[in-house]
């Protein structure tokens, strides 16, 4: 199957899994005017299992664990009903949140999942993670590539003594990529920079927890930086919703913020670069502005290893054989057509 994509910046070609020259024959071509191609944004940081649950809280804590322990108590029957979601359908939800965003790549912080190997929609990133110091014990960080850890997760001297404790482990290196790092602070933020670790930034969720997101001084720094949703416990809603929080807090410019949803996330993650160019994955979206301005509301397209997976309801009439296998889904407000079975040959 061969899809021709006219958008405003330029043509893309697609065949099977591959972007392909956008000269010769296609099966399928679909045309877009109010929105330029571009590959596909990579979620640094979720949990594709929690997103069904909704926010759960009533902050601002001191640190995460006192987040934990606080909605175990307080909302204990909410969390014992949505836990008799099917872990599938949990999965799922996570999934279609980052889609109808634009996400074709999610690091699932948690333990790999048998339905990320066969046909889940999304590309889930397989990289190493643990929870935290205080809640990991011991932690089994692997012998090479990227490692996700929740650091520093809060504003208290618990969240700061764990920056030191997190360096006499030796895992402080340029493998690290460190999830949050809201309580990392005064000479602890060299340290980092020196360390070569990344840094994976969730502002709403640190917000919504901790009153409070990574210091200004941390964010000017040369830092590798990354950017996570986290999941709707604590998030204010999916990449697109962080990005334009990330923009707002006027640190960050619209270049580097790319960046972090893109090539610099690609890299410290051991992933593909992202790219159009003929030879590389089919993981493309059509976005209608700039990632730091814009809403679910702005993707026309989504497309993971060359199958349309979210569009439009104007560009999925535009799909041929695709739209007659699709459904409409909801995402908060957005509605879209969605495509959760394989390829076509």
């Amino acid at each position: 199957m061969r899809i021709l994509v006219k958008a405003r910046n330029r043509t893309v070609g697609i065949e099977g899994d591959r972007i392909v020259s956008e000269h010769g024959g296609f099966d399928i071509v679909v045309e877009c005017r109010d929105a330029d191609v571009r590959p596909g944004l990579i979620n640094a940081h979720d949990h594709l299992h929690r997103n069904h649950y909704g926010r759960l809280g009533a902050g601002p804590y001191p640190n995460a664990y006192r987040w934990a322990e606080d909605i175990q108590v307080r909302f204990r029957r909410r969390i014992e009903q949505r836990r008799r979601t099917p872990r599938g359908a949990a999965l799922l939800w996570g999934a279609w949140k980052n889609l109808f965003a634009g996400v074709t790549t999610v690091v699932h912080h948690d333990a790999w999942e048998r339905d990320f190997d066969t046909g889940f929609p999304i590309r889930v990133a397989a990289v190493a993670s643990a929870d935290s110091l205080g809640m990991t014990d011991p932690i089994e960080a692997p012998s090479m590539g990227p490692f996700c850890l929740h650091v520093a997760e809060g504003t208290d001297h618990v969240a700061r003594d764990e920056f030191s404790a997190l360096a006499e482990t030796g895992l402080l290196n340029e493998r690290l990529i460190a999830v949050h790092g809201v309580g990392i602070k005064g000479k602890d933020v060299n340290r980092f920079e020196l360390s070569g670790a990344a840094l994976a930034w969730c502002p709403t969720s640190n917000q919504f927890l901790f009153g409070r997101t990574v210091s200004t001084k941390f964010l000017e720094r040369d830092v590798d930086l990354l950017l996570g949703s986290d999941s709707l416990l604590t998030g204010a809603g999916d990449l697109l919703d962080e990005a334009r929080a990330a923009r707002a807090c006027r640190v960050v410019g619209d270049e580097r913020l790319s960046a972090a949803v893109g090539h610099i996330s690609a890299s410290r993650l051991g992933l593909d670069t992202p790219s159009l160019e003929p030879g590389s994955k089919a993981d493309l979206i059509l976005l209608a502005c700039e990632v730091g301005e814009a809403s679910s509301d702005d993707v026309a397209l989504t497309v993971v290893d060359g199958i349309p997976r979210v569009a439009r309801p104007d560009i999925a009439d535009q799909l041929g054989v695709y739209a007659q296998r699709g459904q409409t889904r909801h995402v908060g407000r957005v509605v879209r057509w969605t495509n959760q079975q394989g390829r076509l040959n």
